[in-house]
């Protein structure tokens, strides 16, 4: 078997990295804002912060509901999603005058500090840095395919690398960075040095990216992850009487609902609470509880609001294989597993990667700029040398 040369390697990773460096540093860097997407969102937006100056308990999501019918009396609430303890909780609600908006309840005071009725900075940079922005006729976004796609290129540059980069394991213990040698040098120094220092955060977003690859096919192939829970059986539903015009309301409170929920996970955490669409359809309560790797929808209940009943209940110990990997994706991928602390970390890094982008293609560049004035010259050379003859 003949023996592949250092040279083709070297070559192959330049052709796997860097044609595309472009839309790779831009979805690297758009990732690594939507890392602190939250507390950037802290920073600017004094109205997102759940400033808490008497130390008063967190109230509870039903009230947070309450609060916002109180001052919407006409809107219906569609549910409420809890963030950080630093951040306001998000009441999602529908009224004559809002097709959509987003309340800010103050969790502490109950105070509704603002009303957001577009895209948020928070869902901007995670549907940017997703699919692009780019539409989502049915089932798949063409801008999810191509932000999925660099996972495998990341993987194929990461190998190709290694290969390449003989011994790479000595600059763990000898970093070695030539500031003095010229550009070539130091570009070339600063891409392998960020490189063997990434490998961990590399090999942990070509894992998360194919898995995201793997769930686009699913949602393109309308193959269910988790199932959904059933529709409620009408004969549960009351009638409306003769004469009737409002509509019956459900005998199990959310407040209800959540103490169920709780009883049957104790350690339950409520991330996100979707209130019934219709009289058929239940409360959907989405939680997280005591697992690190695991999401804040790790835990998640569907309670008929008619009968109290649990139609559906899942935790990471009744979780498949594959819901597992759909659980603990988010948490690698986005460094949520550890809280701020890691989110840094991982912002660090993802500059890097984006840095690592960069730094090849200027070495790219340089190579191939070098390279064109060459040809460039040895055609003058001949040219000159077939005048003399």
């Amino acid at each position: 078997m003949a023996k592949v040369s250092n040279r083709f390697w070297f070559m192959l990773h330049g052709w796997v990295s860097l044609p595309i460096w472009l839309l790779f540093c831009f979805v690297c860097l758009t990732g690594t804002i939507a890392v602190l997407s939250h507390e950037l969102t802290w920073l600017s937006n004094p109205a997102s912060r759940a400033v808490n100056p008497d130390n008063l308990p967190a109230k509870s999501v039903d009230e947070l509901v309450a609060t916002v019918e109180n001052a919407h009396p006409t809107a219906q609430v569609t549910g409420v999603m809890t963030l950080e303890p630093y951040l306001v909780n998000a009441v999602m609600f529908t009224d004559v005058d809002k097709p959509y908006a987003i309340a800010y309840v103050n969790q502490y005071t109950g105070e509704i500090q603002q009303i957001n009725e577009g895209l948020t900075f928070i869902g901007f940079m995670r549907s940017l840095h997703g699919w692009l922005l780019f539409p989502w006729p049915g089932s798949y976004s063409v801008g999810y395919y191509l932000v999925c796609s660099m996972a495998v290129l990341m993987l194929a540059s990461l190998i190709t690398g290694l290969i390449v980069y003989k011994r790479f394991w000595r600059s763990f213990f000898v970093p070695k960075l030539r500031v003095t040698q010229g550009k070539k040098t130091l570009l070339a120094d600063l891409h392998k040095l960020s490189g063997v220092w990434s490998i961990w955060f590399i090999a942990i977003m070509s894992a998360t990216g194919l898995w995201y690859l793997v769930q686009a096919v699913f949602w393109h192939a309308d193959i269910d992850i988790e199932p959904h829970a059933p529709l409620i059986v009408a004969e549960q539903v009351p009638l409306l009487k003769d004469g009737e015009t409002n509509i019956p309301i459900p005998a199990v409170s959310l407040n209800q609902a959540l103490t169920i929920a709780l009883a049957r996970f104790p350690d339950f955490q409520p991330s996100y609470v979707m209130l019934p669409e219709h009289n058929r359809d239940m409360y959907h309560l989405s939680g997280s509880g005591d697992h690190i790797f695991y999401d804040e929808y790790s835990y998640s209940l569907s309670i008929n609001p008619w009968t109290g009943e649990i139609a559906k209940a899942s935790s990471p110990e009744t979780m498949t294989g594959i819901q597992t990997l759909m659980h603990i994706a988010d948490p690698l991928h986005y460094g949520t597993i550890g809280g701020i602390w890691t989110k840094f970390i991982w912002f660090v890094f993802g500059l890097i990667l984006s840095g690592m982008s960069i730094t090849g293609f200027m070495m790219w560049g340089l190579r191939n700029v070098r390279a064109f004035k060459k040809a460039g010259s040895d055609d003058l050379a001949a040219d000159m040398l077939g005048e003399i003859r």
